[in-house]
């Protein structure tokens, strides 16, 4: 099998690529992270969302400690062949590792006191992240760092 179509991803400095997952039903945004070709290509072999884990420095197969795995629906690439999109089915409903369906939870307010901007978590947790890596060790890192 020819892997020709990989050759047109532009890999940064680190061989890495911007991966941005969506729900395939409701278009949101869920994730942002990075993909090395190796990731890439398990991704498509396997159509589970595979990553790479800059804080860990290995392929990070997303659910494999949270059991939220991403089955991949199509893959894209973006017209500066620079940001790889993965339509997903986001087993479980939840996406990010605070335990909300997406990692796009905070909103940009105008502060109370009228001066400024300030970050709002918006989005509700939807399961104790607690329960979710009760398995992990307790210097569990952020994979998607």
């Amino acid at each position: 099998m020819s892997a020709d179509w990989i050759d047109r991803v532009k890999w940064d400095d680190r061989g890495l690529v911007t991966a941005v997952a969506q729900d395939a039903e409701s278009h949101r945004v869920l994730m942002v992270a990075w993909m090395n070709r190796e990731a890439l290509l398990e991704t498509v072999n396997t159509r589970q969302a595979v990553y790479f884990s800059r804080s860990r420095n290995r392929l990070w197969r997303k659910g494999e400690e949270s059991g939220h795995v991403q089955h991949v629906r199509e893959i894209r690439l973006d017209c500066d062949a620079d940001v790889i999109l993965l339509s997903v089915e986001q087993v479980g409903g939840v996406a990010c590792h605070t335990g909300r369906e997406s990692c796009m939870y905070f909103r940009l307010d105008a502060a109370e006191s009228g001066t400024g901007h300030v970050w709002n978590p918006v989005d509700p947790v939807l399961k104790d992240p607690q329960t979710m890596y009760a398995a992990v060790k307790p210097d569990h890192a952020d994979p998607s760092a």
